[in-house]
């Protein structure tokens, strides 16, 4: 639900629940305050107790999408170095497997970083794995032949398993960028910042001050809201995955090959 919605939109839905929560509860407390008295010690020990289990839901999610992006962040890393490994290695096959194997490791380098720009699960992504994949496929044929053709040689297999590493890693990233944290996570970590907003000016209107410390709080949790929700939006959003490795990989295979055939 909330992976589907613009960077606008999902500000626009964050600022707007806590800022609803916040002013129920600023409402609730002017009407409750004549009561003050009698409400401070009840309140005092609600407010703790909400603003404590709050506290634990916002850092749970949060190491879920800090976790989710690292993976992310590595799988990129990963992806560049198979690619980079196979790319050396078949350098040092024979023609004409050779020359055919390394341009279409620079087309499959090429289509790896495009995926860094396409939101994961999204109908181009879709597309730009398929296409990759049929490359694995010519990659792979072109692998069988030069085994083929050199059954005793070292070269062709040590080529076939870094072909193959690489292969597998295409799985492990595409894996990594879709795994998201679950939008019952999410939705649950709102609803207890938006109590604990609730909570908090419900408390500060019963006694009439700390309005101050209310909208810092405020400001506080939706900003960490946002980061949780932007670590979890790989391709979109402030905190994005670098993309550094892969344009160091093209930039490595736009030089002649180092080995010769």
């Amino acid at each position: 639900m909330f992976f589907t919605l613009a960077d606008w939109a999902l500000a626009l839905v964050l600022a707007g629940v806590l800022a609803a929560a916040s002013l129920l509860g600023a409402i609730a407390g002017r009407r409750l305050r004549s009561r003050a008295a009698s409400l401070r010690e009840p309140l005092g020990i609600v407010h703790g107790t909400v603003v404590g289990v709050v506290g634990l839901i916002l850092a749970f999610a949060l190491t879920l999408a800090v976790g989710r992006y690292e993976n992310r962040r590595a799988a990129v890393v990963d992806d560049a170095n198979t690619i980079g490994t196979t790319y050396l290695r078949a350098q040092t096959l024979a023609e004409p497997e050779r020359g055919a194997s390394l341009a279409l490791l620079r087309r499959y380098a090429g289509l790896a970083l495009q995926i860094s720009h396409e939101v994961p699960n999204s109908a181009a992504m879709r597309d730009t794995a398929g296409r990759q994949a049929a490359v694995q496929r010519r990659l792979w044929r072109l692998a069988g032949r030069s085994l083929a053709a050199a059954p005793a040689a070292s070269a062709p297999r040590l080529y076939v398993d870094s072909l193959n590493a690489m292969i597998d890693q295409q799985t492990t990233r595409l894996s990594a960028l879709n795994n998201r944290v679950p939008a019952a996570v999410l939705a649950l970590e709102l609803v207890a910042a938006a109590i604990g907003l609730a909570t908090l000016t419900l408390s500060t209107s019963v006694l009439g001050r700390g309005q101050v410390t209310s909208i810092l709080a405020g400001v506080l949790v939706a900003a960490l809201l946002l980061v949780t929700f932007d670590l979890d939006r790989p391709t979109r959003g402030l905190i994005r995955i670098p993309t550094g490795p892969l344009l160091a990989l093209q930039a490595a295979m736009a030089q002649p090959p180092a080995a010769s055939p």
